[in-house]
């Protein structure tokens, strides 16, 4: 019998191609060299799990590839990594999905983004069986996922709070969306961390501070904890009564993309230890500060002893107060 898992990561996998950085986007028309190209394993429910991995979490992926070489890559990469993927589902209708990334030392990140497989996963390929004997259910890339709506969002996320799992959202909301909030309000009902970046937070609210942000989400479930993640700017926790928030710590970056997944496995593994708050902050901005070490997402995340070291050596500004209720 199969050891139980602990943590599954569902949602978005993505086969990631990626340049060595370019000195700039080149001219139409223009041929640009680069030392390499590189094939590597990308999307919410792969750089989670990846990560969790490393730190020594049981941990099983869930998602949709195609029946192609991107998808046989996908699953042979988290096997690699120690990550049960018996779940993955298979699309006859789609490729697997994939990114080609661009990158420049002083601008940004580029993304041109194919949906793939991504766009079958539905509910129906979800076991709810499989997932009743884990403890913590991650969902990463709502927003992209145009099979999964809100209603589904809702019922998977309640199913894992009977069973008594710990819930956490993650989501990708497209440019040029508005009112994105009727999209997850009934989802957060059943959610216990919900953790978009700031500028996810200001589609969601239309707030531009992440303080009055969070408010505004934590007003759709009080008893939710929202973490709002704001790149090299730091991180920032609200509780109905807390408030957490901390800067980033100062790391050489080459490529940033996975940064914002290992953030979260890192905060993942301090909810499984049961730690305080602060401690979370800090593990998991350590994580995320260690995806960028590398290209791509997760080849240069921490193992646990890496981060552990880490932070014994490095330092970053952690504040806490008390929160008036949302």
């Amino acid at each position: 019998m199969k050891e139980k898992i602990d943590v599954i990561c569902a949602g978005i996998l993505v086969a990631d191609i990626l340049a060595s950085p370019i000195e700039k986007v080149p001219e139409p028309g223009q041929l640009v060299f680069t030392e390499e190209i590189f094939l590597f394993g990308g999307g919410h429910a792969h750089n989670t799990s990846v990560s969790l991995a490393r730190l020594g979490v049981r941990v099983a992926a869930m998602g949709k590839v195609g029946r192609d070489t991107f998808g046989d890559f996908l699953k042979k990469d988290l096997e690699k990594e120690g990550v049960d993927i018996s779940k993955i589902t298979i699309s006859d209708k789609f490729e697997t999905s994939k990114t080609i990334i661009i990158l420049t030392p002083s601008e940004d990140r580029r993304f041109i983004y194919t949906p793939g497989a991504n766009a079958d996963f539905s509910i129906d390929d979800i076991d709810f069986g499989y997932i009743s004997q884990a403890k913590l259910l991650y969902l990463g890339g709502y927003g992209v996922l145009s099979k999964l709506d809100e209603d589904s969002l809702a019922r998977l996320l309640k199913f894992a709070k009977k069973r008594g799992l710990v819930t956490v959202l993650d989501v990708v909301i497209p440019s040029g969306e508005i009112n994105w909030i009727n999209r997850c309000k009934k989802a957060l009902e059943f959610t216990d961390f919900f953790l978009p970046n700031t500028d996810e937070a200001r589609i969601i609210t239309g707030q531009v501070d992440p303080g009055k942000q969070a408010e505004e989400i934590l007003k759709y479930n009080s008893e939710m904890t929202v973490v709002i993640t704001m790149g090299k700017e730091g991180s920032l926790v609200r509780t109905k009564d807390r408030i957490v928030q901390a800067s980033a710590y100062k790391i050489k970056t080459i490529d940033s993309s996975g940064g914002g997944d290992a953030f979260t496995a890192g905060f993942i593994f301090g909810i499984m230890s049961d730690w305080e708050l602060e401690k979370i902050v800090k593990f998991a901005s350590a994580m995320g500060a260690s995806a960028g070490r590398k290209m791509g997402c997760t080849t240069g995340v921490f193992t646990r002893e890496e981060v552990y070291e880490f932070i014994r050596n490095n330092k970053i500004k952690v504040e806490k107060r008390e929160s008036c209720k949302p």
